[in-house]
């Protein structure tokens, strides 16, 4: 078990933290590592070059910002990547950090994953607090799969859902939307969902990383297009339900299962943006759009008070922007900002 340095805060310093536009920050989504046992076509370049360990937090340092977080009013933790469950030892630090679902100090822990690990890890998660997990899927053909992964097996994959709908966890199934790729296989992704009891989240491409010239463009499927395509088939209801995330969900009636879309290109979802990133090298992101950073690694080493950490997040809260500036098309085909996904966390 982890035990990090616990320090008594003034009422003053655990006030809630509140952006410039007055939107309340409550979401904390953790990349424990770039690293990814999968090279999806969408999110990186084939011959990755990841972060040298050295410049990693450590799993005492990840939870000692997270615990941080949560003492500032965080109340939902996502942890993800790269693949957050190829961290060595990263259940530690998850069965760590779910004593703040014990106590009441966190509403959810939970993760995005890629479910390779799943059958190794799922029973774990459950025990460690974890209630509801996301998995990315992005086609249900195993050659498909192949092509979009690199290298990746479908039928592990749909193995470790399995075992995560085994051990009692609830999951959500992320697809991103790509053009003369899957946009055939949408109807059967909804079918499937709805048999397995899985809701399902359609994703637009994000321009992120340099993955090749022009390639986002031929990928980039605007999901009002999608949307449309879907209701030819299914009767899609309007639905207040929300995560937490971004995600605008309807009620697919013939399954009983929702959809949700994620729209940063088609329909900018900045406008109630409840949500900062920390990498696994202590920079947060005030946005996953922008380039604007704050460095924690540095306040976080400096001192075992956490006085000065403290200090360094409000100030980057302080400059958290109104929206990302994503755009994909004929005069603007490479990269939104340098960074991967897989460095910034999905």
């Amino acid at each position: 078990m982890i035990d990090p340095v616990s320090q008594a805060q003034s009422p003053a310093s655990l006030a809630p933290l509140v952006d410039p536009f007055g939107r309340k920050v409550e979401y904390l989504r953790v990349s424990v590592t770039d690293r990814c046992d999968l090279r999806c076509v969408y999110c990186m370049a084939e011959d990755m070059s990841f972060l040298p360990k050295a410049e990693v937090l450590t799993l005492e340092e990840l939870d000692r910002l997270c615990t941080a977080f949560v003492k500032l009013g965080t109340r939902k933790l996502r942890l993800t990547g790269g693949e957050p469950l190829v961290r060595r030892d990263v259940m530690r630090l998850i069965r760590s950090l779910g004593r703040h679902i014990e106590s009441g100090d966190l509403d959810e822990l939970t993760l995005t994953t890629n479910g390779t690990m799943l059958f190794k890890h799922a029973a774990g998660l459950y025990e460690a607090g974890v209630r509801r997990i996301n998995v990315s899927l992005d086609t249900l053909d195993p050659h498909k799969f192949q092509a979009i992964t690199r290298w990746g097996k479908l039928d592990k994959i749909l193995g470790g859902i399995q075992a995560a709908k085994d051990a009692g966890l609830k999951i959500k199934i992320n697809t991103v939307a790509l053009k003369g790729v899957n946009d055939d296989e949408i109807h059967r992704m909804v079918a499937w969902c709805g048999e397995e009891g899985f809701d399902l989240t359609f994703i637009e491409v994000m321009p992120m990383g340099d993955i090749g010239e022009g390639a986002r463009l031929d990928q980039y499927w605007p999901l009002t297009m999608l949307k449309a395509e879907l209701q030819k088939r299914w009767t899609l209801t309007e639905s207040d339900h929300r995560t937490g995330g971004p995600a605008r969900y309807v009620r697919v009636e013939e399954t009983g299962q929702r959809v949700g879309f994620i729209t940063p290109l088609t329909h900018n979802f900045c406008e109630s943006c409840n949500r900062v990133r920390l990498t696994c090298t202590g920079t947060l992101y005030m946005c996953l759009g922008q380039e604007d950073a704050a460095d924690l690694r540095t306040p976080l080493r400096v001192s075992d008070e956490d006085g000065p950490l403290v200090d360094a997040v409000r100030e980057a809260i302080t400059r958290k922007p109104k929206g990302h500036d994503f755009i994909i098309d004929r005069r603007h085909q490479g990269p939104a900002v340098g960074r991967h996904m897989s460095v910034t966390g999905g």
